[in-house]
This record gives structure tokens, sequence and C-alpha cells, in this order.
């Protein structure tokens, strides 16, 4: 086998693409393998100490392609995440940039708070990635902005859009042709029909269903369960089967 077979793997690949090194080289124990993956893979940091954070830290974990170097936290003395130690609190990112830490990922529930603070981690320099399960399927043909996370079972089909700081949560799909604005979360187990448009801050709730063409404006909740058939005002709340507008010009925090 000559040598530029057998040279390492580089920091970007994941273990899938270790492991099929250790397919050719059959000697090589896999946990070895994982701890050169672990050991050239590109440090980050977790900005969020919480339960969709805990979801981060696997996605990027199971990624292969991330050596994640902690959280930042509210709490700088809180408890460890998944073995994770807090490394102290937004404060604390410019010198974790300077120490060399270029990759971030914001890992907050709360999709207002969630862009805010997206927004300044990167004026602060750091790159934001994407988070994007290894079960998740992603059209070839999509368009991804970053600081995304996709969940396991998430979906994303031909032509969809999905803008920055996003979440497509477990099992969620997305077909063809929709756009999902800056901070939208679309839920656990979400359907969401061709050509819909979910805009800026919109949460779409557990199992809610959107039929083709609708559009959900910026800052609009729809319940979980919803079946939308018809479009959704900017900061409505609407739910039910069909989905009925509760309340409609709720004062909400935005992002500019």
């Amino acid at each position: 086998m000559s040598r530029q077979q057998r040279q390492e793997p580089s920091g970007n690949n994941s273990l899938a693409f270790l492991a099929a090194y250790h397919s050719i080289l059959p000697y090589y124990p896999f946990a070895k393998i994982r701890e050169i993956a672990l050991s050239t893979s590109s440090p980050i940091v977790i900005i969020g100490a919480g339960g969709h954070a805990k979801v981060v830290i696997e996605l990027l974990r199971a990624s292969g392609s991330f050596q994640i170097a902690g959280l930042i936290d509210r709490d700088a003395a809180g408890s460890p995440i998944l073995g994770l130690s807090i490394l102290g609190t937004d404060a604390d990112l410019p010198r974790l940039r300077r120490e060399g830490i270029r990759n971030a990922f914001v890992g907050i529930g709360d999709n207002l708070r969630r862009v805010q603070v997206g927004r300044h981690v990167r004026q602060i320099g750091f790159e934001m990635v994407n988070a994007i399960s290894p079960a998740a399927v992603v059209s070839d043909s999509a368009r991804l902005g970053c600081g995304i996370a996709v969940m396991a079972g998430g979906v994303i089909n031909a032509e969809a859009r999905i803008d920055d700081f996003c979440v497509i949560n477990t099992c969620a799909s997305i077909d063809h042709d929709c756009w999902i604005a800056e901070g939208a979360h679309v839920a656990v187990g979400c359907s969401i029909a061709g050509s819909v448009k979910i805009g800026r801050l919109a949460f779409v709730g557990a199992g809610a269903t959107v039929i083709p063409g609708i559009s959900i404006g910026e800052n609009a909740l729809i319940g979980a369960g919803a079946c939308v058939v018809r479009d959704i005002p900017d900061g409505a709340r609407a739910w039910g089967v069909p989905a009925e507008i509760r309340s409609i010009g709720v004062k909400t925090s935005r992002a500019e």
C-alpha cells in the first residue's frame, strides 16, 4: 500500500470515513480510529447548557467533525452536561476565540435568544457551523444557512431554503420549495408540505401539519397537532384542526 493510501485522514473527515479505513486496515482497532478522529477534528464551543444543548452535543459528536471543547452558560459554576464542563459565560467567548477555538454553535431553544446570541458570537469572529444528524436526509439542492440544527429523522427536500439559526427537530419533514426563515423552529414530528413559507422566529408545534403553499407569519405560533389550511399572519397564535387563529397582533420581542 502506498504512502498516499496509508496517510491519516484529515481533521474534517467523519467517523464514517474512518470506519471505511477500518475495513482496509483490519489490524487498526476502531477505538484507536475514534481517538484519531477526536484528536484531529476541529474544536468547537457550544453556547447553552439546557435540554436543547444536550441534543446538539450528541449531533456534533455523531458527525465526528468537531471536538467539543466545552459549554458556555449564564451560570459559569453549573454542573457538567453529558461529560462537558462549563467553560464560562458569554464574557469568556472573546478569550476562547483568541485561544484558537474558531467554531461555535448556539444550543439555545428560545428562538429570539438563539438569534441574538448567534449574531453576537459571529461578530466576535466565530464560524457558525451546522449540526446535522447523520440520520437526517438533506437534499443536495436545499439551501442552508448557518447555525442550523437538523435532528435525527429530519427531512429537507428539493430546493427548500433554511435560513440561519433554524431548528428542524426530530422527524420533522420540510418538503420541496419551502422557505424556513431566520430563527424559526419546526418542532418534533411536523409535516410541512411543499412551497410553505414559515416566517422569522415562528414556532410550529409538535406534530403540526401545514398544507402546500401556506404562509405562516413572523413570530407566529402554531399549536401542537394543528392542521394549518390557510395563511397565518404575523404574531398570531393558532391551533386546532383545522387551525383557527386564537389571537393576533401579540406583542413579542424580535431580533432586528
